[in-house]
């Protein structure tokens, strides 16, 4: 199979879809893969390293979308990129449909097939092309709410870790899944006073006996998040409905009783987000203020931390990359049904449920699209 990786051009996003150690693993199993030039620069890898590993170089992304049979991203096809893809490909990569529905209408009407990283479950009902940047992002959210408390950046001037004599901050995390418990790791690690809230109870039962005492957890109900994020200096939002759109957990009025420079990050900005008055933000651009209070609502988080994340994702994306090449797009999805739930557009149409129930459209199930 002919296999191609364009360069990013979403705003700051410096990640790439295959490295070089995975096209050396694709190049053994017999594929070709051809990458543009430069779209390796981010987690430095030069062309010469692609050329070495066996891949061919692209001058332009247009080169690659018009000759390979399927396209390997990280985030979603921008819509010049969603003009380019054709009915006879296969895209895979990141994609939040749920959220996006020009995008969604846009890859309908080119015909491709497109698997998102976000919902391939495993056999145990995870979802393992997520975790890798659910890690990533839930690390990433104390260290960027640390630095939006600082009083140069407008925050209220506190310091997570407090001091001996001083009290320490108080970070709020909503959602004990990957990325709110990473999130909690770096906190307790700074030394902060943590909460974890969430509605399963078997979680937090889990959540205690991993921390040993280190932090609160507390069943989620309105009442408990409101009283909580009023007194919060961080909050953390990383609830996740794979595929749906993110529930709106915090509203305007609670983000309203928080102190003036406080600071709210929303992971779950890529799904439409969990909090009232959040809204996608960039790198470059990654705060506003709405009630006073700091939002952090960059939607591709792990961009950042580009060599890192490259690598943590196509540790766990090159096995289904090996599949869907090796045994062809219709055997590998008909074969896994984990894969399966991975298929977001198929000829036309939405192939995933809870992608459909989110956009107001219909859905088509495998068999039918």
């Amino acid at each position: 199979m002919q296999i191609g990786v364009p360069k990013e051009i979403k705003e700051h996003e410096y990640r790439v879809g295959l490295t070089p150690g995975s096209v050396m693993e694709l190049a053994h199993h017999g594929h070709t893969v051809l990458v543009e030039t430069g779209a390796g620069m981010g987690i430095g890898a030069s062309d010469d390293d692609y050329r070495q590993a066996g891949a061919a170089i692209a001058a332009t992304a247009a080169n690659v979308f018009e000759q390979v049979d399927m396209v390997v991203k990280v985030k979603e096809p921008q819509l010049p990129e969603c003009a380019i893809l054709s009915p006879h490909q296969t895209l895979f990569t990141y994609l939040h449909l749920a959220a996006d529905k020009p995008q969604a209408q846009a890859l309908m009407k080119s015909g491709v097939t497109a698997i998102a990283y976000e919902t391939v479950t495993d056999a145990h009902g995870g979802l393992p092309l997520l975790v890798p940047m659910s890690e990533v992002a839930g690390r990433m959210s104390i260290q960027a709410g640390a630095h939006f408390l600082e009083k140069e950046q407008g925050g209220a001037g506190v310091l997570l870790g407090g001091v001996p004599g001083v009290q320490a901050g108080k970070v709020v995390i909503i959602g004990g899944g990957t990325a709110g418990t990473h999130a909690a790791m770096m906190a307790v690690g700074l030394g902060a006073e943590v909460t974890i809230i969430e509605k399963s109870t078997q979680r937090l039962r889990e959540l205690d006996t991993e921390f040993q005492g280190r932090l609160r957890t507390l069943f989620s109900t309105r009442d408990a998040i409101a009283a909580e994020v009023k007194n919060a200096d961080l909050v953390v939002g990383s609830v996740l409905i794979p595929g749906a759109a993110a529930p709106k957990l915090v509203t305007r009025e609670m983000i309203a009783s928080m102190a003036p420079g406080s600071v709210v990050v929303d992971i779950a900005i890529d799904q439409g987000g969990c909090f009232e008055t959040s809204r996608p933000t960039t790198h470059s651009h990654p705060t506003f203020v709405i009630e006073g209070v700091i939002h952090y609502c960059v939607t591709n988080m792990p961009g950042a931390v580009a060599r890192t994340s490259a690598q943590a994702l196509n540790n766990a994306t090159l096995p289904f990359v090996l599949a869907l090449a090796d045994k062809g797009i219709t055997k590998a999805l008909t074969q896994d049904p984990h894969l399966a739930h991975g298929l977001n557009v198929r000829n036309g149409q939405i192939a995933h449920r809870a992608v459909a129930e989110a956009l107001g459209l219909t859905f088509f199930p495998l068999k039918a699209a």
